[in-house]
């Protein structure tokens, strides 16, 4: 029997496509035909970066459609009610519909969270960006997570909740280029047959950095900073190529949202509503040299506040984790979190603070004991969508905010907020982080850099973030105010915590890979980090104990060495190096019965191991007979043979910096004879977090890596 050898991590792309033209055409092709085939397989991959853009745009303008038309009918008619009423047991009667409007919308979004895609609860980017690092997040981008998450997120919005639904939309683009990009669906059973060139996890990654930079675009109208995005917080491994694909990608779902959303709105042709967080058109954003340490003393402000944000919700989310485990529990906190909102905006009908209607554009504003021609400010924020709340802040009159409305709001919404993230529902961090810092101040363009400081200190985004906020005011001269503002909130809140994105995956206890080594590591090396003993198969292994270690293993890597007879190997080594090859292709040669007693001339096709990805068959899956059992695999054609390795005396930031930026996710350690001594996993690694003083803990990780 012969048979094609196969790469086992697949790095080489060029190497890869040339070795599937050649089994597609069973001999030798000339040069020309060989080139065209690649040329193919790269306006195949342009194409498929085009679809993602569209598809990110169509699920975020179906978001919006739907939280618009749904918003309106739930305001006009808490409106009505409200009108109708004369006092305040009449109003009791507004305040049953409020919460039954909020807290059913609420509900029916967290219990699709709970029980259908647990994964697709809060934004989506802590559980993205681990994807991207490399970590195997448990249907992270599966579709019926997309589809909770789009549902949930407008749940969310209409329920009342402060969140946004800006976030959600990069996990959106994510799942949509992971689905795209694989030509199939595993959860329709539906395989397509096309795009079977990126069935590969590193061609999947890169589509679905492109996706979740779509997400970005769509969210602020910011194609730029939707790919800076994609770099600062997403893609761990990038280059030149990745770089121009992802900004097509963004640029294509700008485009795409601007010119349905201008439609939908009423201006055809105009392009003016370039994302989700349409901030409105601001005459002048002019500055002065001596308004500059006003702008730092609000980025020091912002971060402290971040700060606190971050460890309020530090603690809640703890508490959680510890008490509010059921299912059902999980459900009720998230009612009762829209029911105290309901509540909270309600008891605000006893606050007298009424302005004329010249002095606002509210959609839906509310007189209660206001004067004929007036109306209550505090009611109008609350009957609005949070998108339009921001808008209000930033573009209606100055008189019509009074410190004793600005303040209680803004109490609440930091109260509202904090509580709210973290909880079993869809929801975004943006929307709120910017209107909570926005609220105390009067002037547009120090709102709009408090909004900038607040969000800084929160998540920790300094070059994206900037250019984010350029992008949606529109405004390129105001960006030293942004810059200036962001950078010392990040500073700032770097003294006293992790941005939230950052707590909440070491608080999930992912094997995550920061940029760089802890510090103080450089006198740990590999003998203390390694995993040891290592399972090893020899090149020509028994096929009973490849089947029995794939049982009784949870590994994902094994090394493949080579034991001479009549050898005597040193009772700390496993043999001598010869490659490495993965569980799945393991299970892939079991399936097809790659034995050697049992060769023909019937070739084994890249396409069998791509015919199953991602989800491969586990090996309680593979009938085995007893018989087969003491047949034998040759492991050689099969297992990487130039895998990296690392020597037993390379410290801790040498192995980091390997893993961080080549993507590994195995490094066997071997020693002067090439021999195997252990292997470094991602786990192995991620457990050596830098505490404060210098000091090191060690904590067993829980989600799987491969």
């Amino acid at each position: 029997m012969t048979f094609v050898k196969i790469p086992c991590l697949l790095q080489n792309k060029l190497m890869l496509n040339l070795r599937l033209i050649t089994e597609n055409s069973k001999g030798c092709l000339p040069y020309l035909q060989c080139l065209n085939t690649i040329t193919r397989i790269a306006i195949m991959r342009w194409f498929v970066i085009f679809l993602i853009g569209i598809l990110t745009a169509s699920i975020a303008i179906l978001i919006t459609i739907a939280i618009e038309e749904i918003s309106k009918y739930k305001f006009a008619f808490l409106k009505n009610c409200v009108d109708e009423c004369n006092d305040n047991k009449c109003l009791f009667k507004t305040y049953y519909f409020w919460l039954l409007f909020s807290a059913v919308p609420v509900a029916f979004g967290s219990f699709l969270v709970v029980f259908v895609a647990p994964v697709a609860a809060g934004s989506g980017i802590p559980v993205i960006k681990c994807y991207l690092n490399g970590v195997k997040v448990p249907e992270v981008v599966r579709l019926k997570t997309l589809i909770v998450k789009a549902v949930g997120v407008v749940t969310s919005v209409i329920g009342g909740l402060a969140v946004g639904k800006e976030g959600p939309m990069i996990h959106c683009g994510a799942v949509i280029a992971a689905g795209i990009s694989q030509g199939k669906s595993t959860t329709l059973r539906k395989n397509c047959k096309i795009f079977e060139e990126f069935r590969e996890d590193h061609e999947k990654r890169d589509f679905v950095s492109a996706g979740a930079a779509a997400g970005v675009a769509a969210a602020f109208g910011a194609p730029v900073g939707g790919a800076l995005f994609s770099l600062e917080e997403g893609a761990s491994f990038w280059n030149q190529s990745l770089t121009w694909r992802i900004f097509f990608c963004s640029m294509i779902s700008y485009f795409t949202l601007n010119s349905v959303l201008s439609e939908y709105y009423g201006y055809p042709g105009q392009l003016s509503y370039p994302g989700l967080v349409n901030f409105g058109k601001f005459e002048n954003l002019d500055y002065s040299f001596k308004e500059l340490p006003i702008y730092m003393i609000m980025g020091v402000i912002g971060g402290l506040l971040g700060a606190l944000y971050n460890h309020l919700n530090y603690i809640l989310t703890v508490f959680r984790m510890r008490y509010v485990k059921h299912p059902v529990a999980r459900i009720v906190e998230a009612v009762m979190v829209s029911c105290v909102g309901v509540t909270i905006a309600y008891l605000t009908t006893f606050i007298r603070d009424c302005c004329p209607y010249e002095s606002s554009d509210a959609k839906f504003p509310v007189q209660l004991d206001c004067e004929n021609g007036q109306f209550s400010a505090f009611w109008s924020i609350w009957f609005q969508t949070p998108e339009s709340c921001l808008r209000s802040l930033l573009h209606d009159s100055e008189t019509i905010w009074n410190c004793l409305t600005l303040g209680l709001f803004f109490i609440a919404y930091l109260f509202l907020g904090c509580w709210t993230y973290g909880l079993s529902i869809s929801s975004g961090l943006f929307i709120p982080t910017l209107i909570i810092e926005m609220i105390p101040l009067y002037y547009s363009k120090f709102a709009i850099v408090g909004a900038a400081a607040m969000l800084g200190g929160v998540i920790r985004m300094t070059i994206s973030l900037t250019v984010i906020l350029m992008e949606a005011l529109g405004n390129i001269t105001f960006g030293l105010p942004l810059m200036l503002s962001v950078m010392i909130a990040k500073w700032v809140g770097d003294i006293f915590n992790d941005g939230l994105y950052d707590c909440h995956i070491h608080l999930a206890s992912v094997p995550f890979l920061e940029w760089k080594p802890p510090h103080f590591s450089y006198t740990i090396f590999a003998t203390e980090v390694m995993s040891y003993p290592v399972v090893c198969f020899k090149t020509i292994e028994k096929v009973g104990f490849i089947e029995h270690i794939l049982k009784t293993e949870t590994h994902n890597g094994f090394p493949v060495v080579e034991i001479k007879e009549g050898s005597f190997d040193n009772i700390h080594t496993f043999g001598t190096y010869k490659g490495l090859i993965l569980r799945w292709q393991l299970i892939v040669l079991l399936q097809h019965k790659v034995f050697e007693e049992t060769k023909n001339d019937e070739m084994l096709a890249l396409k069998d191991f791509r015919d199953s990805y991602p989800r491969h068959p586990t090996i309680q899956q593979i009938h085995i007979s007893p018989h087969e059992r003491n047949f034998t695999i040759d492991l050689k054609p099969f297992m990487n043979p130039s895998a990296y390795t690392i020597s037993q005396r390379a410290s801790l930031p040498r192995i980091f910096k390997l893993f961080r930026a080549l993507g590994l996710r195995h490094l066997p350690v071997i020693d002067d004879k090439n021999s195997v001594v252990g292997i470094v996993t991602r786990k192995d690694i991620a457990r050596f977090r830098a505490r404060k003083h210098g000091r090191y803990g060690l904590e067993e990780l829980q989600v799987s890596v491969g």
